[in-house]
């Protein structure tokens, strides 16, 4: 079963960059409105486990959280620190977790602006390898002028860690078949992924029920006080999006210079995010099959309907029969994920032409290299917690699941928006309906009414985080400005479009803020 959605920023190297984006998530589809009769809006799930929200509770005291201070230590060239937070919100004087944070120092001490607090997105994604690798993702005018500070959110990485799995256990999760075509392939997804939230709270507890972007973003505020800014600066990615954005609902009045690069729309159900989601990465791989076709002598074929069919077709071979990888067993959710990580950028469709030929082959191990890198698996196995997070995170914040007994009913308008991958994504809609904690969150709007102008950008062919949902995020915020680029790949800022870098750069570092929607 692939993993739930998407949502990281591209690297600029392959294994820092390909993100853990698999579908659960988004969605929007033109071919697609809510009161569409076909397509009824499900109920939400009972929940075994009910973790508290702490919105519903009376304002707890949380003094001795935000009058801590950061104790800096020098890490490796730059700065780290541990910030404590409550586990729950709620009950303050209860358990408490930490989180691991890193600094990297503003080149330009003269003019340093401040603090710009930044996440990759995932969810799952490290902020604190996000900020080491500053020279990479941010360009030389954000490093001169500010401390770039990145945190691993709660459960993530080098803060309290959540653990679910053991390595095999995980290979067995990310290998099983993305789209079912038996009821015995079906009930054992369902128990995968019910086996996986089970292990988060055998071996992790209470803090499997506090993974929330709500939380997280809390979490965000605590650390906007013990750097000592009175408003908080900040650039998302993918994820990261609504992440600033649930910070901005929260603590609209302190909100800074912030930038959502790759938004996700916090309004969709399930349903709607993956089918817009499918459509978003039939758009990419045809860009990209493309690309092939119009070089000449493409070795997909002469025609991009052809060309994809014939990666459908291989897809369905993995599935029939896994393939050889260098000792390993490249199957149908390997295959899948290795197809889907090239296309966040398109500076790595050469790799994908490379790792196509080879299976076409018969050879396995590109592939399954690039599955890897999409799941953080090294050689000896996983490099970190991101995959088993990116679940515990998207269930709380997605409670509204589909059982897999009725994904039947959607196959048809999913294989329509995705002839390639539309079954892979209609099956993620019941990814959650076995997770063992339920928080009863349905999708709405975020306005951060009196917040300051927030940058949000979309890109043209972003298969994770379509267009218009940068769109529609820009429209239901009070302050959104929108800025529009048109190219390939996940994300917008540092992808070779100056128009976009000097929006971004010209607003964080001076203030200025465009007069209205910017074109790219």
């Amino acid at each position: 079963m692939a993993p739930l959605a998407p949502r990281r920023a591209p690297g600029r190297a392959l294994v820092l960059a390909l993100a853990l984006c698999a579908p659960f998530v988004l969605s929007g589809c033109d071919a697609f409105t809510s009161d569409d009769p076909a397509l009824p809006e499900p109920s939400l799930s009972a929940s075994p486990v009910q973790p508290a929200d702490p919105e519903e509770e009376a304002e707890p005291d949380l003094t001795r959280y935000y009058e801590q201070e950061l104790d800096w230590k020098r890490c490796g060239g730059n700065d780290c620190a541990e910030l404590e937070v409550p586990l729950d919100y709620a009950e303050p004087e209860g358990e408490t977790i930490t989180l691991e944070v890193l600094r990297v120092p503003a080149r330009d001490k003269d003019r340093r602006v401040g603090s710009l607090v930044v996440n990759p997105g995932g969810p799952g994604g490290s902020g604190v390898d996000y900020a080491t690798n500053a020279a990479a993702y941010f360009g030389p005018e954000l490093q001169r002028a500010f401390d770039i500070v990145g945190f691993d959110p709660r459960g993530v990485g080098r803060s309290t860690p959540l653990d679910c799995l053991s390595d095999s256990q995980l290979d067995t999760l990310v290998a099983a078949d993305p789209d079912p075509d038996t009821a015995a392939e079906v009930a054992r997804s369902d128990r995968l992924v019910r086996g996986l939230g089970e292990g988060c709270l055998d071996r992790t507890g209470a803090l499997a029920e506090h993974m929330s972007t709500a939380e997280a973003a809390r979490d965000i505020d605590v650390l906007r006080a013990a750097l000592g800014d009175g408003k908080l600066s900040y650039f998302g990615a993918s994820y990261g999006t609504f992440l600033g954005a649930t910070y901005a609902d929260l603590f609209p009045d302190r909100v800074g210079r912030m930038v959502l690069d790759g938004a996700l729309d916090p309004s969709l159900s399930s349903l709607r995010l993956n089918l817009v989601q499918a459509k978003g990465f039939e758009t990419a791989l045809r860009a990209y099959v493309g690309r092939c076709v119009d070089r000449g002598g493409c070795f997909l074929g002469g025609s991009v309907d052809v060309g994809t069919r014939r990666i459908r077709q291989l897809l369905d071979q993995v599935d029939r029969q896994p393939m050889d990888a260098n000792g390993r067993r490249l199957t149908a959710g390997n295959a899948v994920l290795g197809v889907w990580a090239p296309l966040y950028n398109e500076s790595f469709w050469d790799i994908l032409d490379n790792a196509l030929r080879s299976a076409f082959g018969g050879d396995g191990a590109p592939l399954m290299a690039l599955s890897d890198a999409y799941v953080s698996r090294g050689a000896d196995g996983y490099l970190n917690n991101s995959l088993e997070a990116l679940y515990a995170v998207n269930c709380l914040d997605h409670d509204d699941a589909i059982p897999s007994s009725e994904v039947d009913q959607y196959l048809p308008r999913f294989e329509k928006a995705s002839p390639t991958f539309g079954r892979i994504f209609a099956y993620s809609l019941s990814g959650c309906e076995q997770w063992p904690v339920h928080s009863g969150r349905v999708p709405e709007e975020i306005a951060a009414e009196g917040a300051a102008p927030i940058m949000v950008i979309g890109t043209t062919r972003d298969p994770a985080t379509p267009l218009e949902w940068a769109e529609a995020l820009a429209e239901q915020l009070e302050s959104g400005v929108l800025v529009r680029r048109d190219g390939d790949g996940h994300t917008g800022y540092l992808a070779g479009n100056d128009c976009v870098d000097t929006a971004v750069e010209s607003y964080l570092v001076s203030g200025k803020v465009p007069d209205g929607t910017v074109d790219c």
